[in-house]
């Protein structure tokens, strides 16, 4: 049975028995404290904990998931992904336990001609929660399942949590038993890997607080309204019901490792590590693929940084396979072909997904280069030195900062006959881990619990009334502050204002909140922020500057007019220059992100080359000429497939609902998904300025303008200040590009002169310098202060004239001075000195200990420096001293 048909007999399945066929939500998560959807739970846990009343009673979904914290582990397990599918069916406040275990078993049994996935009975254990009795009781008295195959245990394997104040309650796994070749009897309860986890079903039965551990807490009570959460991986489904071994070997995943056999030349099943080579490509290849989908681009920080992590173990999986050449050309295609069927949005976004890894895989294979010459320095050093290991931080920094792998690190080192400390590397990567997991809780508990926004949601959405209106009257339903509800607030106080309606805007989609006050009878509030805590509730970030206002009381929102009409101006003038980036760069060129103010705009789009002047001059033109015909802005509020099937543009990681506002502006041409605040019309957009255009990764790029009275306000500088130098200059403004390429070039040649003069003085230093030549412990030696000169290159000229002045015989000239107030040495030695024992290196090492800072080079020159430049005598002595002795 193939994957889609696996998911979609499970999607009808429970669509026949009254749910909704929910969409999968996308990769990115929205919640701040997650970088990934990680669980099929994540877009269903406003509704689960209350916090946002459900839409549904019932509900089905396949949920695409990421996880990447066991990303060593993939390959080597048989059911271990990074990019996964989830397939769940929902409860909220609806059916329990009963129906939950019920439609499970018979989902599973029934015959495949009826729809099901015909499991033998025989095959599948269960196991319940130590206390879990009803459940218990279910599976053996109305299933039918035999007492010796439901196992009970304890809290760490099926009691749900999220580990913070809310609904808990137990679970029930189901498990598909793959027989004696692959493991020993006793059912789930081993561990063993014979018994595979196809489905767990968990029941959210329980309010808790005061979590001490996964086993101590404090359960306040039943919940009133009792959820199911259950979830099954399509993936491990798969590989059982197709008769492989892991879930690689699936039809969505084996076709890459086939063409990795075939790329490598070497067969799939020949040799393990081959073997797990094989099958990381083909989970790395899937993973890259569905996150750039999503809008994901490579980057050092964040979902980017694990996007780059991906595509650049796959590039060294391939690597060492043998295949040292660019190949996401061959592999990603495959990937495509073998996940459209269930993922049809693939194809039209193929070509964009393929331009951004091959230009990572390009640049990896650049960064493998760099990393291997840093590698080769520290395997000299460490050769020089006498030792036998390359230093772990050499290896961290190498993995850290620059991608290159540890495994590769410890093969290079390997063939220059060293070994690596990789306890001190693996503890520099637990510290980054430990780091990494407290900024992750900090992040976690700087949140207010959202908990406290229940009540407020439930009593409705805000209404938005700012489309059309900059004043409204309305009422407080809530005050939180330091995120405890609180009656009232203060003159002084800093707190949130939940109203049931307001025209300030809250920050989203790339526009940032409104500016305004909320004034009511006797008290006035200064707007410091709205956000969106959760779906359809605004929360105003206030301080209180006169009076005191409490819950209930009537509250009038004001928005800042003329901050509005920049806002306005701002993100019309956003659409319009990414319209015009898709008319100039065709359509790869997606936003990839945005932000707008009064006066200002960044557009972040996919493109992996930094535009020409020409190209940038044109885009401003076409923008600003849609701005000139005075092009209707029109909005219009329709279902989002309607609005999909007209052309609009729906942006990567945001999230739509089944209905969606569209802004066209001069019809197709420029129509997007946008809940923003814009113009009723392009001229009042009045003048668009772009003022940058810089590189945010290897595939992206960033556009920055300024917008209507802020562009005038730069353009009105830059006239200034070219009427200012046609001035000093007394050239009329369009004779001023000659005028000052004509002074440069003059500079120019000055500037030659000059260094010419210089050499020839330096030149006539060298036979006085030659002249202080003295013998010192079987060398001859130079070693004097030249003064104050104009850059190392200068002393460097000095230092190696003087050695070959002094011909054959063995000699060491060690000059220093001063550059820019700070002294510098730099030591130079023959080949006979350096065959006497006389290395530049040591020697510049030692003066510049003097001097107060470090040195060293190689053994024929060698530099150094400090901060002492009265210590410059005692330096030169030193480096006698080392040669006496």
């Amino acid at each position: 049975m193939q994957t889609a048909e696996i998911r979609r007999r499970y999607l009808q399945f429970f669509a026949d028995r009254g749910h909704t066929v929910v969409p999968s939500a996308s990769l990115v998560s929205p919640d701040p404290s997650l970088l990934f959807t990680v669980a099929g739970m994540v877009p269903f846990i406003p509704y689960l904990n209350g916090t946002v009343p459900a839409p549904y009673r019932r509900a089905v979904d396949c949920q695409k998931c990421i996880r990447t914290l066991d990303i060593e582990e993939v390959g080597r397990t048989p059911r271990h992904g990074t990019f996964f599918q989830m397939l769940g069916n929902w409860s909220f406040g609806d059916y329990f336990k009963h129906d939950a275990i019920v439609w499970a078993w018979e989902l599973l049994t029934t015959s495949e001609v009826d729809g099901g996935f015909a499991f033998d009975p025989k095959d599948l254990w269960v196991t319940v929660f130590q206390d879990d009795d009803e459940a218990e009781a279910i599976w053996r008295d109305v299933v039918g399942l035999p007492a010796d195959r439901i196992q009970r245990l304890g809290y760490a394997d099926n009691y749900w949590m999220t580990g913070q104040p809310g609904p808990a309650g137990p679970d029930s796994e189901i498990f598909f038993d793959r027989g004696p070749a692959y493991g020993a009897d006793g059912g789930p309860a081993t561990g063993d890997d014979r018994y595979v986890e196809i489905w767990n079903l968990v029941f959210m039965q329980y309010a808790i607080t005061n979590i001490r551990s996964k086993d101590d807490f404090d359960v306040v009570g039943e919940l009133p309204n009792k959820n199911i959460d259950t979830g099954m991986g399509l993936e491990r489904v798969a590989f059982l019901k197709q008769g492989v071994e892991n879930i690689y070997e699936t039809d969505q995943i084996r076709p890459v490792i086939d063409a990795a056999a075939a790329l490598s030349g070497r067969a799939y099943g020949a040799d393990h590590e081959d073997d797990v080579r094989m099958r990381v490509v083909s989970d790395h290849v899937r993973s890259a693929m569905m996150l750039m989908l999503d809008g994901v681009t490579p980057s050092n920080e964040g979902r980017g940084y694990v996007l780059r992590r991906l595509l650049r173990r796959t590039v060294r999986a391939m690597r060492l396979l043998g295949v040292d050449r660019p190949v996401f050309g061959e592999l990603f295609p495959v990937s495509r072909d073998a996940m459209s069927a269930a993922y049809p949005e693939l194809l039209p976004e193929s070509g964009r997904i393929q331009r951004i890894a091959d230009a990572e895989e390009e640049s990896f294979l650049k960064t493998l280069v760099g990393g291997t010459t840093i590698l080769d320095t520290a395997i000299e050093r460490t050769r020089a030195a006498g030792a036998g290991q390359v230093a772990g931080d050499t290896a961290f920094l190498l993995h850290d900062t620059y991608g290159f792998p540890i495994d590769l690190t410890l093969e290079v080192a390997e063939e220059a006959g060293l070994t690596v400390d990789r306890a001190a590397f693996d503890r520099l990567m637990q510290e980054q881990r430990t780091r990494a997991k407290a900024d992750a809780r900090s992040k976690k508990t700087a949140l207010a619990d959202l908990s406290v926004y229940s009540a407020f949601r439930a009593q409705g959405e805000t209404a938005f009334l700012g489309y059309t209106e900059l004043v409204t009257d309305g009422r407080v339903l809530g005050l939180i502050r330091d995120g405890v509800s609180v009656p009232s607030i203060a003159l002084g106080d800093i707190a949130e204002v939940i109203l049931s309606e307001t025209t300030l805007y809250a920050e989203s989609g790339g526009q940032d909140a409104d500016q305004g006050e909320i004034v009511g009878p006797g008290y006035r509030l200064e707007v410091l922020d709205v956000q969106r805590p959760v779906a359809g509730l605004a929360s105003h970030r206030v301080q209180v500057s006169a009076g005191e206002v409490a819950v209930g009381d009537e509250a009038r929102s004001v928005v800042d007019p003329v901050y509005r009409r920049g806002a306005t101006q701002a993100h019309s003038a956003t659409h319009l220059v990414h319209a015009a980036l898709r008319q100039v760069l065709g359509s790869d060129a997606h936003q990839a992100g945005s932000y707008n103010r009064a006066g200002y705009l960044r557009l972040d789009f996919t493109w992996s080359a930094p535009l020409s002047p020409e190209t940038r001059s044109e885009v401003e033109e076409i923008a600003n000429a849609r701005v000139d015909e005075d092009l209707e802005v029109v909005t219009r509020v329709l279902p989002i497939d309607e609005a999909k099937a007209l052309g609009a543009m729906a942006l990567f990681g945001e999230k739509y609902g089944d209905t969606v506002r569209m802004v066209d502006i001069g019809g197709p041409w420029s129509r997007e998904l946008c809940g923003g605040i814009h113009v009723a019309h392009s001229s009042e957009i009045g003048l668009i300025d772009v003022v940058g255009e810089s590189s945010v990764g290897a595939t992206a790029r960033r556009i920055e303008s300024l917008v209507g009275p802020e562009a005038f306000k730069q353009f009105a500088a830059e006239r200034a200040l070219v009427t200012e130098l046609g001035a000093s200059l007394k050239v009329p403004p369009a004779q001023l590009v000659s005028r000052v390429q004509d002074l440069a070039a003059s500079l120019k040649a000055a500037e030659k002169r000059i260094a010419e003069f210089e050499r020839q003085a330096l030149a006539q230093r060298v036979p006085a310098l030659a002249a202080q030549a003295r013998p010192v412990g079987g060398v001859t030696a130079v070693l004097e202060q030249v003064g104050a000169l104009a850059g190392a290159d200068d002393l460097r000229a000095l230092v190696t004239d003087v050695r070959d002045r002094l011909g054959a015989p063995p000699a060491v000239v060690g000059l220093a001075g001063t550059i820019d107030g700070r002294p510098v040495v730099i030591v130079a030695t023959n080949g006979a000195a350096r065959d006497g024992g006389a290395k530049a290196g040591p020697l510049a090492k030692r003066a510049a200990g003097v001097l107060g800072g470090g040195g060293g080079g190689r053994d024929d020159i060698a530099q150094g420096g400090g901060s002492d430049a009265a210590a410059i005598e005692d330096a030169l002595a030193a480096m006698a001293q080392g040669l006496a002795s």
